[in-house]
């Protein structure tokens, strides 16, 4: 399904885009293959923050390590999956991938690319390895690390560039899909932490810190300028179309992702960088996460509010439901890294009932969008999703 902005300039509405254009004769395709867009891989980024974590929990669970590598294996088949689709749709809808590029309401997703592999990547390392091995763990986690940050760093630069010179939206048409090319180094940060004992001590080791440093502060930066242009949106716009309500979930996004990694690197610190910095980024992880998680709090609230609002009008199943999985999953381990720090079981409660939420999101996204590939109807021509109605009820 794509999604869709209110108001755009300067490109064709993706009503129009979006719709199959005349196959040449002689040619083949695959229909279900061209509407499969780059959102498609928040089901993967959904499904493996659900073994990430889970393996992150301050509390040891019966089954809780099993059922962890049950989700791991999902993702890994469910990445394999959308890559080969999404390989299919580029090869034979080529004009439909184009069209996503220049469409400023699909094209931030391609930041799905690199977070997916990059969550994919950092649950073989932490649960995959009781299948696979500890050194074959390693091995996929570096690829997969190399590939994500690789994508996400292109996707940071490439797709604002295209809303500056190609896209130009509209005034007031923010949308917190747009923090997802954002966010991605943010998750680099986060996954690279894993990596920074595995290199041998020295440059390397101190190098690879320090860049997920530079990545975080890159993430959280652009994180700061888009943020206020999405709250804007809401308080003179009002609320988001009904199919778009569950995006606000995306917000909690960069806010979780970057509690979960200034608290990683704290812990990757030691053997890394001298006495000194080693304290300093532990007091860190602290004196910026607490904050940030409860305004992460106060957003969650915030957004579920818009989200029950947006049902009682009648919002109806689409692919932006799986925002309630992965942002809320960073929130979960972000409150993890704070229970390690501070020593607070509220910190551990809290992580606990996030998961709980997590679950329960991911096996509600996956059953229904499951039903609409068997239907067909995640897989067919979109049509615009109904706005919400006036705010003056």
């Amino acid at each position: 399904m794509a999604i869709f902005p209110q108001t755009r300039t300067s490109v064709p509405p993706p009503s129009a885009a979006t719709l199959p254009l005349p196959r040449p004769a002689g040619t083949t395709r695959l229909p279900s293959l061209r509407h499969i867009g780059p959102n498609w891989y928040a089901s993967v980024m959904g499904t493996a923050i659900v073994a990430g974590a889970g393996a992150a929990l301050p509390v040891d669970v019966p089954g809780l390590r099993a059922a962890c590598t049950v989700a791991w294996a999902l993702a890994a088949v469910l990445l394999l999956t959308v890559l080969t689709a999404r390989a299919g749709h580029w090869l034979c809808h080529r004009d439909q991938a184009r069209a996503h590029l220049m469409d400023p309401a699909v094209a931030p997703f391609y930041g799905c690319l690199a977070m997916a592999l990059l969550a994919v990547g950092g649950a073989t390392l932490t649960v995959g390895r009781d299948v696979v091995g500890a050194q074959a763990a390693l091995a996929v986690d570096v690829v997969l690390f190399a590939a994500g940050t690789a994508v996400g760093l292109a996707a940071a630069v490439v797709v604002p560039y295209l809303m500056v010179v190609r896209h130009r939206p509209a005034p007031g048409t923010a949308s917190p899909v747009w923090l997802l090319p954002l966010v991605a180094p943010m998750v680099s940060a986060s996954q690279g932490a894993l990596l920074v004992p595995h290199v041998a001590a020295g440059q390397g080791r101190e190098a690879l810190l320090l860049a997920c440093y530079a990545m975080f502060g890159l993430s959280l930066l652009a994180t700061l300028v888009v943020l206020p242009l999405v709250f804007s949106r809401l308080v003179h716009h009002g609320p988001l179309l009904l199919a778009l309500t569950p995006t606000l979930f995306l917000v909690l996004g960069p806010l979780g992702q970057s509690t979960t990694a200034v608290n990683q690197l704290a812990d990757a610190a030691p053997g890394a960088v001298g006495a000194p910095y080693v304290s300093a980024f532990g007091a860190f992880a602290v004196l910026y996460g607490v904050p940030v998680m409860g305004f992460a709090l106060l957003w969650l609230a915030l957004a579920t509010a818009m989200v029950v609002r947006a049902a009682r009008e009648g919002m109806g199943f689409a692919m932006t439901w799986w925002a309630f999985t992965f942002p809320v999953g960073t929130c979960v381990t972000g409150a993890a890294g704070l229970a390690r720090h501070t020593g607070l079981d509220a910190f551990t409660w809290l992580s606990v009932a996030l998961y709980v939420f997590l679950v329960g999101a991911v096996a509600v996204a996956g059953a229904r969008t499951v039903g609409g590939v068997l239907s067909g109807a995640l897989t067919a021509a979109p049509v615009p999703p109904r706005p919400a109605t006036a705010r003056t009820r």
